[in-house]
């Protein structure tokens, strides 16, 4: 999260918010390039945007950490089967198949040319044996049929391309009849007074920058448009190499909204603080009370 087209809106569909840290989710260390680039040499020419993503957005390790944390705390015991929605490259879904020989994985996208990219590289990290319990569906999370499963994921916003409320509710009764009887539905939000603005944010990472562009917030419809751009140090780009047409929604819509279709609880985890930077610090825990700060992430748990 190399494509086709300058902008695929339902690509990976995974992002973070604009601020760097506060915003953020938990650093990991830079994985081994697949392309083979070196330290310092990367260009646009030589670079795989999904590559990029991956180094730069997704922390699929710290995700299923955070998933079987709020089993443990919610049911009392593990999930065993999981449904990753817009999963696009599908690495939570691989990531969780690591976790444990009993576990079992769906990744649903509309999108052939990412689960394909998915199939050529993070599809080898799992050995032969195991690639019987990882199911990919090239299909619409709004029609898709699965087996009931124990969890389903809908990770880095991607549900926010559904910009109005009526599709929102039949996306979330989607989910809802997707579980079994003890289900959890875990999903993400952003915000923050920052993230209202049109701004623009570079971060600095292995031989490239990754910048966050958000080119558009119409105040009347909620509707926003965001880019990633990379940069390189020779002064190439790869500009909009993914585009996210969302709709900012915000925590009390989404809580409300997850009521209404029948989930019968909803647990927001908000990251604490460190008092030493006043950035964000990785750990997040339920809450009933956020900060006004410029930006940040949150992750709710809906109960059936």
């Amino acid at each position: 999260m190399a494509v086709s087209t300058p902008t695929r809106p339902r690509s990976a569909g995974k992002t973070t918010s604009p601020r760097a840290q506060r915003a953020s989710k938990p650093a990991k260390a830079a994985k081994p390039s697949k392309s083979g680039a070196r330290r310092g040499w990367r260009t646009a020419a030589t670079s795989d945007p999904h590559e990029l993503y991956e180094l730069s957005v997704q922390n699929v390790e710290f995700e299923c950490d955070f998933i079987d944390r709020v089993w443990k705390a919610h049911r009392g015991r593990v999930a065993r089967s999981l449904r990753e929605d817009f999963c696009g490259t599908f690495a939570a879904s691989v990531e969780w198949i690591t976790r444990r020989p009993t576990n079992v994985a769906i990744g649903v996208d509309l999108d052939p040319y990412v689960l394909a990219w998915g199939r050529s590289y993070n599809l080898p990290r799992l050995p032969e044996r195991d690639r019987a319990r990882l199911e990919i569906r090239e299909a619409d999370v709004m029609t898709v049929r699965t087996p009931q499963v124990d969890c389903v994921v809908a990770m880095n916003f991607s549900y926010y391309l559904f910009k109005k409320r009526e599709q929102l509710l039949a996306y979330f009764r989607r989910v809802h009849a997707a579980l079994v009887k003890d289900g959890l539905f875990v999903l993400d939000s952003y915000g923050g007074s920052d993230s209202f603005r049109e701004i623009e944010e570079e971060r600095n990472l292995d031989g490239f920058t990754y910048v966050w562009d958000q080119n558009l917030y119409n105040p009347v419809t909620g509707d926003v448009v965001n880019y990633i751009h990379f940069r390189f140090p020779d002064g190439t780009e790869l500009s909009r190499a993914f585009t996210y047409e969302w709709r900012l929604w915000t925590l009390p819509e989404i809580q409300e909204a997850l009521l209404e279709v029948g989930f019968k609880k909803i647990t927001v985890y908000w990251e604490g603080t460190n008092h030493t930077t006043g950035e964000g610090n990785g750990r997040f825990r339920p809450s009933r009370r956020g900060e006004a700060c410029e930006g940040w992430i949150a992750y709710l748990v809906a109960e059936m």
